[in-house]
């Protein structure tokens, strides 16, 4: 994956403006913060983004990635201001999962989310490299 970021953007910080792959096409479908029971794991943002992710990156390596084959990520809040006041434990738990990584990505606040008490739901596309 090459981060394809123009001069003529303002500078990405924690993610790419665009990023260019070859390879098999994963879309990963939304994952909440919630265990292999069907539970989530918490009342925190933090708690609930953390595994969130580690949800997406479940699928991913099912699929033969790594989280460096993560293209796109969208984050779905409930609250915006909620994730804003997070962002720097959010960071700790992003770069503990996906290292310095950076994919193009996309944070957009909603009403709310189908699982009741979800403060947060992520849905990736990947590049998992040919066979």
């Amino acid at each position: 994956m090459t981060p394809v970021n123009p001069p003529s953007l303002a500078p990405a910080r924690g993610y790419s403006h665009g990023i260019v792959a070859e390879g098999r096409v994963l879309f990963v479908a939304g994952q909440i913060g919630w265990n292999e029971h069907a539970k989530l794991v918490g009342d925190r943002f933090s708690d609930q983004f953390d595994r969130a992710l580690a949800n997406v990156l479940a699928v991913v390596r099912e699929a033969g990635g790594a989280p460096d084959a993560i293209g796109r990520l969208t984050i779905y809040v409930v609250d915006k201001t909620e994730y804003l006041e997070a962002r720097r434990e959010i960071g700790e738990k992003y770069r503990r999962h996906m290292g310095q990584h950076y994919p193009a990505m996309t944070l957009v606040e909603v009403r709310s989310l189908l699982e009741p008490g979800a403060k947060v739901e992520i849905e990736a596309t990947a590049v998992i490299a040919n066979r």
